[in-house]
């Protein structure tokens, strides 16, 4: 007859573990991915930034921006002021990890991301990012929580107005110009040629801060104000060779 041993198998502390994983650390992997993918997006593209100095010179702050292709962070990461790159991390949906293969892990390495899940209770992953901006680190968050299926902006959630509120610092609105028509979500690869010796336009509109003491520190009046900022840039920028 066997022992009636006492089960001293310790609970799982999921909050622990989810310290433990994220943000996902860079490494030597993913500091090379970003410096080779930027590399080929400068000489491949007509890559250029409007309105760099509306980035804050010191961090932390949440970065909230239009989601057009899996490379919108790193494009972003290109015009951060000198130094920030480091404190990056990205709020991402968590089956970039489980359902991109090595391309989806690499961008979460790339990014120090975040897994939020996406279908069902996102507030852990909400929680793990404003305590990291609480630490220091720079929040990229795409409040459309998917990529853009037509070029144009989908509805904005509140979680970056949450985090930057929450936090206490300010949110930055960005809007990506032309990384639709380069990697759309149907092409497997970018296609940034327009024609034969002509490159596509890729431009980063980076707009004033946010701040939540504008707006009550309310993060439904956050979001609004981010939402407005940005479809008027959509109607200005929603294709860069058009202009």
């Amino acid at each position: 007859m066997a022992d009636n041993k006492e089960n001293t198998t310790k609970p799982v502390d999921h909050h622990k573990h989810l310290d433990e994983k994220y943000p996902v650390k860079r490494g030597i992997k993913g500091n090379l991915a970003k410096i080779g993918f930027l590399f080929l997006a400068s000489i491949l593209t007509d890559f250029k930034c409007v309105g760099r100095d509306n980035f804050p010179k010191n961090n932390p702050y949440v970065v909230a921006a239009n989601h057009q292709c899996f490379a919108d962070g790193v494009l972003i990461d290109k015009f951060l002021p000198r130094g920030h790159f480091k404190w990056m991390c990205a709020l991402v949906g968590a089956d970039l990890e489980t359902d991109y293969g090595k391309l989806g892990r690499l961008i979460m390495q790339v990014g120090r991301g975040i897994a939020v899940d996406r279908y069902g209770n996102p507030v852990r992953g909400l929680i793990k990012a404003k305590k990291e901006v609480e630490k220091g680190n720079i929040c990229f968050v795409f409040p459309e929580g998917t990529r853009t299926h037509d070029g144009k902006l989908g509805p904005m959630k509140d979680g970056a107005a949450y985090i930057a509120v929450k936090a206490g610092v300010p949110l930055v609105p960005v809007y990506i110009s032309g990384a639709y028509q380069i990697w759309p979500r149907t092409q497997k690869w970018p296609h940034p040629w327009k024609a034969p010796f002509k490159r596509r336009k890729l431009i980063i509109y980076v707009g004033e801060p946010i701040y939540g003491k504008d707006h009550d520190n309310d993060a439904h009046k956050v979001t609004d104000a981010f939402s407005k900022w940005m479809h008027d840039m959509e109607k200005l920028h929603i294709d860069p060779d058009l202009g």
